[in-house]
C-alpha cells in the first residue's frame, strides 16, 4: 500500500489513499474507479482520502458510492463553518481546520463522509494529514473493525489536538503582548497589533465552537451509520472542543486586561508628567513675578534706594523657590 502522506512523495492526483481494511487480511489498495464494488459488500472498511480534490474526482467517488446529486454538490462547495448533514447513503460532517503560521491563523476544512462500509475524508486548505492516525489504526486492527464512525470520531479528536496546538502558539503572542504593554505601555502600532490578535482569536472561536454542538448531536441523536457504542467518543470530543473554546476566551480576556493595564500605566505616566510640569511652573512663577514687577521701571519702588536691595530681592526669591521645591518634592510631585 502506498500512502503519499507517509512517504512524503509528491502526489499528482488528489487521491491520497484508497484502502480496504478487512479483518484478518492485509490492507488492499482499491482504485476509486472500483470503489463501489467494495464499499458495504466486503465486510470491511473502505477508507478513501482526498486532498484538494477537483469536482470531477468528487463526482467520480460519489457516483461509485451512490451519493445523491445534492450531496455531491454540497461536498464540492467550500465551507466556512462546521456542520453535519444527513443524506440517504451517507452522513456528512464538516469541520474547520486551524493552523498558525507567523502568528496568524490559517483556516481550511476537513469533510468526513460516513456510510455503509466506507469513510471518505476530504481535506482542503490544510497541510496536516491523516497518515499518523492511519498508521496507528492499522497497527490496531480491532479499532478499524469498529467502523467508519469510530474512525470519524478519532479524526475529529485529532482535529481538536491541532486546535489546541494552534491556540498554544497564539498564546505565546498574547504573553508577548502582555509583557510589552505592562512594561512599556502601548503605542499606536501595538494597539493595532493587539486588535488583530483579538480578531484572530475571535475568528478561531467562531470557526471551531459549533463543532462542540455537532459532536454532542452525534453523541445523543440516533444517526444512521453511527453505532451506539461510538457515541461516547463524540461526547468526549465535544468536551475537548468546549475546553478549547474556553482557552480562546481566556486569551481574549488576557489581551483585554493587558490593554486596560497599558492604558492605566499610560495615564499614570501622563499624570506624573503633569504634576512635574505643574510643580516647576509654580516654582518658576515666583522669579517671573518678581522680575515682572521690577521690570515696570517705576521711579519709586521698594528697595531701589537700599544698597543691598538687589541681593536681598534675589535672596528672598531664591528662598521662596527653595521652599516650593521642598514642598513639591515632599508631596511626590517632583
Amino acid at each position: 500500500m502506498v500512502d503519499t502522506e507517509a512517504s512524503g512523495q509528491a502526489e499528482p492526483s488528489s487521491v491520497v489513499a484508497s484502502v480496504l481494511y478487512r479483518r484478518g487480511q492485509p490492507a488492499l489498495d482499491v482504485p476509486i474507479e472500483e470503489a463501489g464494488r467494495y464499499a458495504g459488500n466486503s465486510g470491511g472498511l473502505l477508507w478513501i482520502g482526498l486532498r484538494e480534490p477537483t469536482p470531477e474526482v468528487v463526482r467520480q467517488v460519489g457516483t461509485q458510492l451512490g451519493f445523491p446529486h445534492r450531496a455531491i454538490e454540497e461536498i464540492i462547495e467550500p465551507h466556512h463553518r462546521p456542520k453535519v448533514m444527513e443524506y440517504g447513503p451517507l452522513t456528512q460532517i464538516v469541520a474547520i481546520t486551524v493552523e498558525v503560521a507567523h502568528m496568524r491563523p490559517i483556516f481550511g476544512e476537513t469533510q468526513l463522509l460516513v456510510g455503509d462500509g466506507f469513510l471518505v475524508t476530504i481535506r482542503r486548505g490544510t497541510t496536516g494529514g491523516h497518515a499518523q492516525l492511519r498508521e496507528h489504526l492499522q497497527s490496531l486492527p480491532e479499532l478499524l473493525e469498529r467502523g467508519g464512525d469510530y474512525v470519524a470520531s478519532a479524526l475529529l479528536d485529532m482535529l481538536v489536538d491541532n486546535y489546541l496546538l494552534a491556540i498554544t502558539r497564539m498564546e505565546s503572542g498574547v504573553e508577548s503582548a502582555e509583557q510589552r504593554f505592562l512594561l512599556h505601555g502601548f503605542r499606536g502600532h501595538d494597539v493595532r497589533k493587539l486588535y488583530r490578535q483579538r480578531r484572530d482569536l475571535q475568528r478561531i472561536y467562531m470557526a471551531i465552537s459549533p463543532l462542540a454542538e455537532i459532536c454532542r448531536r452525534l453523541a445523543h441523536v440516533d444517526i444512521k451509520y453511527f453505532d451506539v457504542e461510538t457515541r461516547s467518543f463524540f461526547n468526549e470530543t465535544a468536551d475537548r472542543v468546549t475546553r478549547a473554546n474556553e482557552f480562546i476566551v481566556s486569551l481574549r480576556e488576557a489581551l483585554a486586561f493587558a490593554f486596560e493595564a497599558g492604558i492605566m500605566i499610560g495615564q499614570t505616566q501622563q499624570t506624573d508628567i503633569t504634576k512635574k510640569l505643574a510643580g516647576w511652573a509654580a516654582i518658576l512663577a515666583v522669579p517671573t513675578a518678581v522680575a515682572g514687577i521690577y521690570g515696570m521701571n517705576f521711579h519709586d519702588m521698594p528697595e531701589l534706594s537700599l544698597p543691598y536691595g538687589y541681593p536681598l530681592v534675589l535672596g528672598v526669591t531664591f528662598a521662596v523657590c527653595c521652599v516650593l521645591f521642598w514642598r513639591f518634592k515632599k508631596s511626590g510631585w517632583l
